[in-house]
């Protein structure tokens, strides 16, 4: 059945499928979240198939025969330790590999190829490319865009001006929370070009839906092209908003959600 199932899907459908619905990777890094995520559910269905087989064993075994009351035991000295010491031996593996993940995956000791500063505010993203001293601004209209090099190291510098947000690119296969007054930081490697829809993932207000961004991975000189566009247009030096919110300049439609601000 699960070959004739498989037969009818699309090659792409079959890799998501591997994936157990995994976005397809875009960094160096992304793996190791891949492997935890595919050794979590093999673990959680091991563990399911054991407690139905022990549960259907349990009711064909011990099933109503006839009208007679089963021999009633108040201790069982071999199940009870059974039941105590078997979750240690679930929770060990999980505990040493999400660990040992993430210390790999939030290490920035390595000195990265370039700093991107990100700024969340009520809604929108701030970006600041620390060593090219250019930035882009979001706003609730006008969604902003991320550049990053293929097969270099960028790390990310994420801090608040408001409330909590939280820095997601689902093909990166990293989420970090973003906290006002709480510098916190990773970084990632891409290694494949594309375009890639990044938000934010901590419910932070009444428009946090609107705080989308794209994510352009493209070649060295691509992105050196892009940099060079943000001096042409007066977008020069590092930005730290001073104030909540990320309004265009001019008013909203007052008959339009938070015209009345």
């Amino acid at each position: 059945m699960a070959t004739l199932l498989l037969g009818g899907c699309s090659a792409e459908q079959r890799d998501e499928w591997s994936r157990l619905a995994l976005p397809e990777p875009a960094t160096e890094e992304a793996p190791l979240v891949g492997d935890l995520w595919i050794g979590a559910w093999i673990a959680a269905f091991a563990v399911g198939f054991l407690v139905w087989g022990l549960i259907l064993w349990a009711v064909i075994a011990y099933r109503r025969r006839n009208d007679q009351l089963p021999k009633q035991t108040r201790f069982n000295i071999p199940i009870e330790f059974l039941y105590t010491v078997t979750p240690f031996f679930v929770i060990a593996p999980f505990f040493y590999f999400t660990a040992n993940h993430q210390d790999q995956i939030t290490d920035i000791r390595a000195e990265p190829d370039l700093t991107v500063d990100v700024v969340g505010q009520q809604w929108s993203w701030t970006f600041n490319y620390v060593d090219e001293d250019v930035h882009e601004i979001g706003t609730i209209n006008d969604r902003p865009t991320l550049y990053l090099p293929i097969g270099q190291t960028v790390r990310f510098e994420l801090g608040s001006q408001d409330v909590i947000h939280s820095f997601w690119i689902p093909e990166f296969y990293m989420k970090q929370d973003v906290f006002p007054g709480q510098p916190n930081a990773f970084q990632v490697t891409p290694d494949r070009e594309g375009t890639f829809e990044g938000r934010c993932a901590e419910f932070c207000g009444v428009f946090h839906q609107s705080m989308r961004f794209t994510v352009e991975v493209v070649s060295e000189q691509e992105y050196q092209d892009q940099m060079d566009g943000l001096r042409e247009a007066g977008q020069t030096g590092l930005i730290d908003p001073p104030i909540r919110g990320a309004y265009d300049d001019e008013p909203l439609d007052p008959d339009s959600p938070g015209g009345d601000r």
